[in-house]
């Protein structure tokens, strides 16, 4: 009889670990259920109810939307060659680079500035070495340089931008 009770008592135990398991199973399948359906509406919102419309824009007054801006203005400044700071044989910089500015007016205001900028750009680029100018982050940190130091030498006109036409090192 001590034999069928303790019998008895394992199957209970079995029964309550069996339903144990389908309990957590239960659990972990309605949180997987729960995070797919909001990740299922997170995705419908996103690609249906994000609003993207493709009506023109107009000014909340019921005018037409406003003009596009005005289109900026080149103007090329003179080739320049320059030996870079090396330790030994001889390395050259070409660098023929284009200013970016408002309209033509700011032109007539920057041309009489060109020997000071012309100055202001060999100064610092004689003082770069190759490694300077290597990658893109060498050829971001030249412009965003050489665009401070043209508008400190124009002040109080302002340039926009400093393009690249032609880089070379040799």
């Amino acid at each position: 009889m001590a034999d069928e009770d303790a019998a008895a008592e394992e199957g209970a135990e079995g029964e309550d670990g069996g339903s144990g398991r389908k309990k957590k199973l239960i659990l972990f399948g309605a949180i997987g259920l729960v995070v797919l359906l909001a990740a299922a509406g997170g995705g419908y919102y996103f690609f249906f109810m994000s609003g993207g419309s493709s009506a023109p824009a107009v000014d909340p007054a019921g005018g037409p939307a406003p003009e596009a801006p005005k289109p900026v203005v080149f103007y090329d400044l003179p080739e320049m060659t320059v030996n870079l700071a090396t330790d030994g044989r001889g390395t050259y910089l070409k660098v023929r680079i284009a200013l970016e500015v408002r309209d033509k007016e700011m032109i007539s205001q920057i041309e009489p500035y060109l020997p000071r900028i012309l100055d202001a750009f060999q100064i610092y680029l004689r003082e770069l070495r190759p490694a300077d100018l290597e990658g893109s982050a060498g050829l971001f940190r030249l412009k965003e340089e050489l665009l401070r130091r043209i508008n400190l030498s124009v002040y109080p006109a302002r340039v926009e931008g400093v393009l690249f036409k032609e880089i070379l090192v040799q």
